[in-house]
């Protein structure tokens, strides 16, 4: 099982922003997605998504080929996507959010609705929330609501875009500690993000992206010591 890209390209105006692109994901590993703004990297991750088209190349899903499948089709393959924007309904009730999530699932029953319903409260430590309106979670809470929403449908792959975005330092350290988790639980994560040290800890692989190619890619050991990578993108004193 794993999720690929295959010479992904996309232009606009005839300038290639995302050129001949490639990636594997593996079940159980975190990637993270780098580089400076204007690199391409938002434009790869939404054709990943499947909320815009490639003009070329292939996405694949444990070999299957889903470049011209719907983000809900995706999904329904195994790959969740967890935009930066709250996806979570704030009038609902972290129960309620998370139910309206379960229930899309048509593989399970009323009753393993509710078992997979407290797994997921006890997973990410949401019991005492349980009948707290969303729009009253603080950043932190609000994403392990919304990640626990997007495991509801049993993905394999989950695509995450600014995870760190808009929360305090106490909750990047407790989004860390989840994401840890969820590598234990085998889910290949996939992360975009403007906050470069706290992806870098996180991940076992990191691309960099620039004017739309790939300039380097490996362990963040690796990649932060690239000469390249720190002229265009880290600086001399990361």
């Amino acid at each position: 099982m794993k999720l690929q890209a295959k010479n992904l390209t996309k232009k606009y105006q005839g300038k290639a922003v995302v050129d001949q692109l490639n990636i594997t994901l593996k079940p159980g590993e975190i990637l993270g997605l780098l580089g400076p703004n204007g690199a391409g990297k938002t434009t790869f991750f939404y054709m990943i998504a499947g909320l815009i088209r490639s003009d070329s190349g292939k996405i694949l899903i444990d070999e299957e080929d889903v470049t011209d499948k719907t983000v809900s089709v995706r999904a329904s393959m195994g790959l969740a996507y967890l935009p930066q924007e709250p996806s979570v309904f704030g009038r609902l009730t972290v129960e309620e959010n998370i139910l309206a999530a379960l229930e899309q699932r048509r593989d399970i029953n009323k009753e393993q609705k509710k078992r997979e319903l407290e797994k997921l409260v006890e997973e990410f430590q949401l019991k005492k929330f349980l009948k707290t309106k969303s729009i009253k979670l603080s950043g932190g809470e609000r994403r392990r609501v919304e990640i626990a929403r997007s495991l509801s449908s049993n993905p394999s792959f989950i695509l995450l875009d600014e995870p760190f975005a808009g929360i305090d330092p106490k909750a990047v350290s407790e989004l860390k500690e989840t994401l840890k988790k969820l590598k234990n639980l085998k889910l290949g994560i996939l992360i975009s993000d403007h906050n470069v040290r706290e992806t870098m800890q996180i991940c076992d692989n990191v691309l960099i992206m620039n004017e739309g190619k790939v300039i380097a890619e490996g362990t963040p050991e690796k990649v932060s010591a690239n000469d390249l990578v720190k002229e265009i993108y880290l600086g001399q004193d990361f």
